[in-house]
């Protein structure tokens, strides 16, 4: 379990330093208080960018084997703890508990996968003389670290999203100013504390807590913040982008990913995958699947049978291991999805089951007959709320996935080899799943998407591509 309501500090420079300010963190499930956070000022937060620009050179000196070193070192501590770090998870996110384990153990997992990309970042040769003039010349391309980044990080992953970040940016020889997301900076706090351990060098990593339009807005425009990795809303997301300037930014958007039922598949097989991409975390998943387009052959059978295990669904207690579905992160959440839902009856959807609160807790939500200009169609939903739409063909069903301002992910099941080569042709997203839902990923997979689901790709190979400059060096051999 973890200490309440306990006083927790800042991390700058390597040392944890008390903030001028704090701001009660309390649990999206009980509403009790579990710690006293620092809300950072711009100041701390100018002095979190300068310890961090002043660990460069330590950073990009630091041999590639000494760096995977670290990382092996971090996944090591974190195996030995991984029933706090599910605690720490779920209390402070609600995410249930067993869900929680699952994310500690992706996130051992992702610094091993860190851990091996650091040892991996290399250049190639250039054949110069393939130009005319270009004889007698040797070429080859090196990558070097970017320099400090900035990571803002969100709720509902908070361990692992920010493994995506810390990770790659260790492995390529940078140094990190951390602004994990204001409900839920334990997990960041927690990590910060096993990376000293590890022996991480002073500055390299730095976190700060508090409000985005405060520490946020000073990490994108700071000069000295070489690049800037986002996960969040598109709105947020857009307007990084817009103050960021000559800054490299990586941005992981939102999405209201679909899944396409074909003809012919056998729905008894995929029901409990539906559900739990569905459901998972509460939908609070960039690619938790939104939206069902089933052929009209197989779409009654098909609602029955999801309707009948969403029901099964226990909602409760997050620390309790028998709970599915626990409370959205916060009020203000649960008041947006029922307003949408009732919005949805009003334009003619029927709700078959769910719509209804319990505290924090909406209940699972099935939507069937959804229009494509409803809230829940084509905005992000980030709740336990699926569509579940009647379609004629595939090629119907493509256009009403692409029929969206994002496209992040999409899954298609089909028996059809054809129709399965058509839909990863012709789906406008980041990723095509090809008998699966949306939801899958794996953290070696590069992951991102297109419109307004964001620009660039995580995974651990992909990122550090991102996190490092190329630079070119030619020999004049005359």
């Amino acid at each position: 379990m973890i200490d309440k309501i306990t006083k927790k500090q800042l991390l700058i420079n390597g040392a944890w330093v008390d903030a001028k300010e704090y701001s009660p963190l309390r649990s999206p499930y009980s509403g009790e208080v579990l710690a006293e956070i620092p809300l950072a000022t711009e100041d701390e937060t100018d002095q979190a960018i300068e310890a961090a620009q002043q660990a460069t050179k330590v950073m990009a000196k630091m041999p590639a084997h000494q760096r995977a070193e670290i990382l092996e070192t971090l996944a090591q501590l974190l195996e030995k703890r991984v029933e706090e770090a599910a605690q720490i998870i779920s209390m402070e996110s609600a995410k249930p508990i067993t869900t929680a384990k699952g994310e500690v153990e992706r996130t051992i997992e992702t610094y091993k996968f860190a851990a091996e990309e650091a040892k991996r970042i290399h250049g190639e040769t250039l054949s110069m003389d393939a130009a005319r003039g270009g004889e007698n010349r040797l070429a080859y391309t090196v990558r070097e670290p970017i320099g400090v980044i900035g990571a803002i990080t969100p709720f509902n992953f908070p361990m692992n999203l920010v493994a995506h970040k810390v990770g790659p940016a260790i492995a390529a020889g940078n140094t990190i100013v951390l602004k994990p997301a204001s409900q839920t900076p334990l997990s960041s706090l927690f990590l910060a504390e096993l990376l000293q351990e590890a022996g991480l060098p002073k500055g390299a990593l730095n976190v700060v807590t508090g409000g985005g339009r405060v520490v946020g807005d000073k990490l994108v425009t700071d000069s000295r913040v070489n690049m800037i990795t986002f996960t969040g809303s598109p709105a947020v997301g857009i307007g990084i982008k817009n103050k960021a300037g000559l800054k490299r930014v990586t941005l992981e958007l939102g999405s209201n990913a679909a899944v396409i039922i074909d003809k012919g598949v056998d729905i008894d097989k995929i029901i409990s995958r539906c559900v739990m991409g569905a459901f998972s975390n509460q939908g609070q998943v960039c690619i938790s699947l939104q939206r069902i387009y089933a052929h009209e052959e197989v779409y009654d059978r098909f609602v029955e049978k999801f309707i009948e295990a969403t029901r099964l669904l226990k909602v409760g207690d997050p620390l309790n291991p028998e709970t599915d579905v626990s409370a959205l992160i916060s009020e203000n959440d649960v008041e947006r999805t029922l307003n949408w839902i009732d919005e949805a009856k009003q334009g003619g959807a029927n709700i078959a089951t769910g719509g209804i609160r319990e505290g924090n807790i909406l209940h699972p939500t099935v939507i069937l007959d959804a229009d494509p200009h409803l809230k829940v169609s084509c905005q992000e939903v980030f709740a336990p709320i699926v569509l579940i739409n009647k379609i004629q063909t595939v090629e119907e069903a493509i256009n009403l996935v692409n029929d969206s301002k994002y496209g992040l992910q999409a899954g298609v099941y089909t028996d059809n080899v054809h129709t399965a080569l058509d839909a990863a042709d012709n789906l406008q997203v980041g990723g095509v799943m090809i008998n699966d839902i949306p939801t899958f990923r794996v953290d070696n997979m590069p992951y991102g998407g297109v419109k307004e689901s964001g620009t660039g790709r995580e995974g651990l190979k992909y990122a550090v591509e991102d996190m490092t400059e190329m630079k070119l060096i030619v020999w004049n051999r005359n």
